[in-house]
């Protein structure tokens, strides 16, 4: 089982708006990332995102690439920024579906954290806007990093 965790794409400024969609470059960059996952066979069965616009425009952008015809990323409960990882990282060690999750830092990176180390405070994965972390699970309570991809290595398109 394969678990993609995502850090939204670049939003706009609070002061700019304070529901802090995709900013153009966001956009852009979450279109890249998922033209390549899809380009490299990667699906998933389900995306979820936290119910923030940002992630909920991130999320929208990968599910139409990676998800089966049909299927809506939704949202769930429980990965806001500062939310603790634990509950989270029990469920996933019985899901059984490649899943895709949008949300936010700290989160993200304390979850990479505690599934690859057990402990989500160490430093595993550098995060910026747009990225994608694969793990992948060895063993019950145990995932390892199969890769990551960041926007900032990507071709830049106008």
């Amino acid at each position: 089982m394969k678990l993609y965790l995502v850090q939204h794409g670049e939003a706009v400024p609070k002061t700019e708006d304070a529901e802090r969609p995709l900013s153009e470059q966001g956009n852009r960059d979450v279109r890249a990332i998922a033209a390549l996952l899809q380009s490299a066979g990667v699906r998933v069965e389900r995306v979820w995102h936290s119910g923030k616009l940002r992630a909920e425009q991130t999320a929208r952008l990968l599910a139409g690439a990676l998800l089966p015809r049909g299927r809506k990323p939704q949202a769930i409960e429980g990965i806001g920024p500062n939310a603790p990882v634990a509950e989270f990282s029990v469920d996933a060690d019985v899901w059984e579906d490649d899943t895709l999750v949008v949300g936010h830092l700290p989160f993200m990176a304390r979850l990479v954290a505690l599934l690859t180390t057990g402990d989500s405070e160490r430093d595993i994965v550098a995060y910026c806007p747009g990225s994608v972390a694969c793990l992948e699970r060895a063993e019950a309570g145990h995932w390892v990093v199969q890769w990551m991809i960041r926007p900032d290595i990507l071709p830049k398109t106008e």
